[in-house]
Parts: C-alpha cells; structure tokens; sequence
C-alpha cells in the first residue's frame, strides 16, 4: 500500500492537478473516484464539436506525461494510487464522439473502469513494463481506446 498523500503535497499544483483535485485521495477506489470527478466534465464538454472534444482529449493525455512523471517524483511512488490524472484523460478518451446524455455517460465510466481494472492485454503487459510518466498514462490511453470502441459500438447497434 503506498504511503498517503499529505494534505500539504496538495499545495503543489501539479500534485493537485495529478490528484484530480484531491479526488484521487478517496481512501477506496481513487481510480474510480478519479474518473467520477471526470465525469461531470465531459457532461460540459458534450456541447462542444468533435474537433475541439478530441483536441482536449489530445492534450489532457500528453500533458498527463508530465504531471503524471512529476507528481510521482514529488510523491517518491511510480504510479501512486492518488494520481489520477491517467483516469481522467482515459475517461476523456472513451466519451469521444459519444452521444450525449447520462446513459452515455454511465456506460462510457462503467466500460473504461472494466478496462482499467480487469487490464486485457496489451494493458496488463504496459502497466508493467512502462515507466515514468508515460508508463503512468499509457494504460489508462489504451484502455480508453479500448472503451471508445466498445461505446461506439454499442452506440452504431442502436442501444
């Protein structure tokens, strides 16, 4: 189990900004929690057309590299259950070009935590092999691509 996370490491804006605002701070399940507090920001983001959707999407998971790599520096733990960061750019990732509304939004959270929980290959293989800030995000990228087609499928059958 890592070491918590002082409420003073918060200060740091990275450190925050890795913890999903203290989300990631939840004592059971951060992962999850770190992708509820996504959730109502995807909600805002419905509104806004595919171009700008995937551009933040983009930009959430490479500047993820950095705030993942420099908060588990700060913290002194690759991949600190706190950061959630990852969570947060996956989530983003599988609500691409999602219809909108909260069933949508529900399955698109339940389809990406299967994913990142249960980690299929090639997930499990880049949890454990990949270091750093990249090795922090990729899994949570994979899976969110994993959970993009799964929504997107459901979505071209009609449910």
């Amino acid at each position: 189990m890592a070491t918590p996370i002082k409420p003073s490491e918060l200060k740091h804006p990275v450190v925050l900004l890795a913890t999903g605002f203290g989300s990631g701070l939840a004592p059971k399940a951060p992962g999850t929690a770190g992708t509820m507090f996504a959730v109502p920001l995807v909600y805002l983001m419905q509104t806004l057309s595919i171009d700008y959707f995937i551009a933040i999407a983009v930009v959430t998971s490479i500047i993820g590299v950095w705030i993942c790599d420099v908060a588990a520096k700060r913290l002194n733990v690759h991949d600190h259950p706190g950061i959630v960061f990852d969570e947060i750019a996956g989530y983003f990732i599988t609500m691409i070009a999602a219809p909108a509304g909260w069933f949508w939004l529900l399955l698109g959270f339940v389809l990406f935590r299967v994913f990142d929980i249960i980690k299929p290959w090639p997930i499990s293989w880049l949890d454990k092999k990949v270091k750093g800030g990249f090795g922090i995000m990729i899994d949570d990228i994979v899976a969110g691509l994993f959970a993009l087609a799964v929504l997107q499928a459901v979505a071209w059958i009609g449910l």
